[in-house]
């Protein structure tokens, strides 16, 4: 092995996981203001649902939806080289805060589990620009590692994913999720989706080592999740990825050493 390859904790990087690291040097997170109604999230999701016939045309050009004014809603935008791609919402669901998409679908599936202490990050409105789609195959992770980053953050018991079911074998992949909730359609969208959930004492390890480039610093976190700190709100923030996985190798190797 050439010392320039580059290396995760479990060995050898992947190509795939070198080629994300790469992208994610150029990639930039900004949480966006939802009391703002013609920021540009809105009018991406317009566009991404309308290419598939999913909403209804509208003057404004926008989609929204009551969900994006919770107290536990937290929206962003994705941007490569200075332009946005994708974007993506979570809710951080709750025993305290129960409004989140995956409420509306399968609240008697998840009021139990909120009952007995568990919470939830559920990820939705995950839109992408037509053309950065096709120059970028490997958006979907990019974008998602939001949703992975706030897993961690949060602590959460697992990552929720309401989804078509012909995406359901992408979740079930890269994630580990499992199907708690069977077939049913989300209001305002014209094709029934599953509920399917990742938990995260069994997965999220597992996923770092598959796919280190998911990883993140506390650093990042805090500016995209804290709600006090408002970095992520004045301008778009580089991405921690190359940071986090030389931190996890660095604690892997002392680990071994302390071990032998």
């Amino acid at each position: 092995m050439s010392a320039s390859e580059p290396r995760s904790e479990a060995g050898t990087m992947s190509r795939f996981a070198g080629t994300l690291i790469d992208i994610l040097d150029r990639v930039e997170y900004s949480r966006v203001r939802m009391d703002v109604l013609d920021n540009p999230i809105y009018k991406l999701r317009y566009e991404a649902y309308r290419r598939e016939e999913f909403v209804p045309f509208n003057d404004q050009g926008i989609v929204h939806d009551d969900l994006d004014g919770t107290p536990n809603c937290f929206a962003y935008g994705i941007h490569i080289d200075g332009e946005l791609v994708s974007s993506i919402r979570i809710h951080h669901l709750t025993a305290q805060d129960r409004k989140s998409p995956s409420m509306k679908t399968h609240a008697e599936v998840l009021d139990p589990l909120l009952d007995r202490g568990q919470h939830f990050v559920d990820p939705s409105r995950f839109t992408a620009d037509y053309e950065a789609s096709l120059a970028y195959p490997a958006l979907p992770f990019l974008t998602l590692r939001i949703a992975v980053m706030a897993t961690e953050y949060f602590n959460t018991t697992g990552c929720l994913a309401l989804v078509r079911r012909e995406h359901a074998a992408f979740y079930r992949r890269v994630f580990g999720s499992v199907e708690i909730g069977e077939a049913r359609t989300y209001p305002g969208l014209s094709f029934p989706t599953v509920l399917y959930n990742s938990d995260s004492a069994i997965n999220l390890q597992q996923i770092y080592r598959r796919f280190p480039f998911f990883r993140s610093t506390q650093e990042e976190q805090h500016a995209l999740f804290s709600q006090t700190d408002m970095r992520g709100f004045e301008f778009p923030l580089p991405t921690s990825s190359r940071e986090a996985v030389a931190i996890a190798d660095e604690e892997a190797a002392a680990h071994r050493v302390a071990a032998e």
